[in-house]
């Protein structure tokens, strides 16, 4: 009985070493069959092949959102901060407004977070096209002209492991799930 707690109590503390406490993250759905082409800003052409054997997180965004985004994107820059050295993991934010939201203001938008396209791009395309692959990655976005910006969008990051399979989603206005989502990363980084 004595070596039986023992087990327990060691596997409960082993559990507690991993980042959340979590050995597996649960898989949410499929991104595989997602077909896209899209412009970085850095005028690159960003494909479901640029992801490929990466982990990443994504979402969708505009550049004049007056809402969630400048949220949104502090606490994608500190998931960036952590990661920017790591070659496993990217960031891929959508712009849902390309019309105004072209390859140079992002690329200066960008410039202001100070981020480099090596580990965070952000992409601009077809309207329609952007809009498919939000419903890939099982959230909103679409142009509501009753919305302030004109827009609306959901505020979740994604988790996307390295088999383009959905890991977590995470409100990208929070603090804590957005710790939540770099402990999940560090999860998957140690899945192999």
């Amino acid at each position: 009985m004595k070596l039986l707690k023992a087990f327990i109590f060691f596997t409960i503390i082993l559990s507690a070493c991993t980042p959340s406490g979590k050995n597996k993250l649960p898989i949410l759905g499929q991104v595989a069959d997602a077909q896209f082409e899209f412009l970085s800003q850095d005028s690159a052409v960003v494909t479901p092949q640029t992801f490929e054997n990466k982990i990443y997180v994504t979402d969708f965004f505009f550049t004049t959102c007056p809402t969630i985004c400048p949220t949104m994107k502090a606490q994608m820059l500190r998931v960036y901060e952590k990661f920017e050295n790591n070659d496993n993991v990217i960031l891929l934010s959508h712009t849902i407004d390309p019309q105004h939201d072209t390859v140079g203001l992002l690329r200066d938008y960008a410039g202001r977070l100070g981020i480099n396209s090596d580990h965070w791009l952000m992409v601009t395309g077809d309207k329609k096209e952007i809009f498919d692959v939000a419903k890939k990655y099982m959230v909103s976005a679409m142009e509501d002209k009753d919305q302030p910006g004109g827009f609306v969008h959901s505020g979740a990051f994604v988790l996307i492991d390295k088999k383009k399979q959905i890991r977590g989603y995470y409100d990208g206005t929070k603090e804590l799930e957005t710790n939540e989502l770099m402990d999940d990363i560090e999860v998957l980084l140690n899945e192999g």
